[in-house]
């Protein structure tokens, strides 16, 4: 039994290393540089082996992605807690799902396609992706007054602040136009603005 067990750390850590080595290539040279090859040389595996865990490329790039969502939900729930009132937590999601853009930027790029394809056609087989949506969107609705809450006047309101949210985000992560505080109070008072247009 102690023998399977090792076995299988021994498995997962080469999948993890798999994982962080793709990301400091991507870090390093950015998405176009991303090969099989090349992760096997900057783990010492041999191609063959990191074909074992991953079938080709894509397959590496649909686990990244998931583990994007995974550590974006994380952050929202982080951002939450902090808070007591739907507004302020609201606003706090959204904050933390900008912070998270540019502090994973690459693992944003690759879950939302920005500068590069991101994985469309798995998010069904993977609950982890509709995480951060879901989280939103309950929110969205908490505060959406109940005359008004209707599932696609709920989902008009999620797609104008992640249109404004991840415009902006967007802009800045291929040209950065202004300096972060004028990014912020942008971001801030949009946030406020659609938040004031659903409880009025």
């Amino acid at each position: 039994m102690a023998s399977k067990e090792r076995i299988q750390r021994l498995k997962d850590e080469t999948r993890c290393n798999i994982l962080s080595a793709s990301l400091d290539i991507v870090k390093e040279e950015g998405w176009p540089a991303l090969s099989m090859r090349k992760i096997a040389d900057k783990i010492e595996y041999t191609a063959p082996i990191i074909y074992e865990y991953f079938g080709n490329k894509d397959a590496i790039l649909i686990e990244l992605t998931r583990m994007g969502y995974v550590k974006l939900s994380r952050l929202l729930v982080e951002a939450q807690s902090k808070f007591t009132t739907p507004e302020e937590q609201l606003e706090a999601m959204w904050l933390a799902y900008w912070n998270f853009a540019f502090a994973e930027k690459e693992l944003y790029q690759v879950m939302y396609g920005v500068e590069m394809n991101c994985c469309a056609g798995f998010e069904s087989d993977c609950p982890d992706v509709k995480g951060p949506s879901e989280m939103l969107w309950n929110k969205i609705e908490e505060i959406t007054p109940v005359q008004k809450r209707t599932e696609e006047y709920v989902d008009t309101k999620y797609f104008t602040f992640w249109s404004v949210v991840h415009g902006l985000i967007s802009i800045n992560l291929t040209r950065q136009l202004v300096s972060d505080e004028i990014n912020r109070q942008v971001l801030k008072d949009a946030i406020s603005g659609i938040i004031n247009a659903i409880k009025n």
